[in-house]
């Protein structure tokens, strides 16, 4: 799991210090180069789609970095052992 965590890091994906809630759709528009708040309606756009669009969020949420590059799932694991 170290590997996919570590090619995770090096995507780039930060969660930025201006979130409004987890901080995805700042971390999109600063990796794209998109105005933030164009990525967060398409976001709230996404959660019409049943399972689709607030699944692929909350995979995006434990799977994107802090600031520090400390990965949300990779910490509940690591409570786990």
């Amino acid at each position: 799991m170290e590997i996919l965590f570590k090619s995770i890091r090096s995507i780039g994906f930060r969660r930025g210090p201006g979130r409004v809630l987890a901080g995805i759709g700042g971390s999109i528009a600063a990796k794209f180069g998109f105005n933030v708040w164009l990525v967060r309606l398409v976001i709230l756009l996404s959660f019409l789609l049943p399972v689709l669009g607030v699944g692929a969020y909350l995979l995006v949420w434990v799977l994107t970095p802090w600031q520090d590059g400390r990965i949300p799932l990779e910490r509940a694991l690591e409570g786990r052992r």
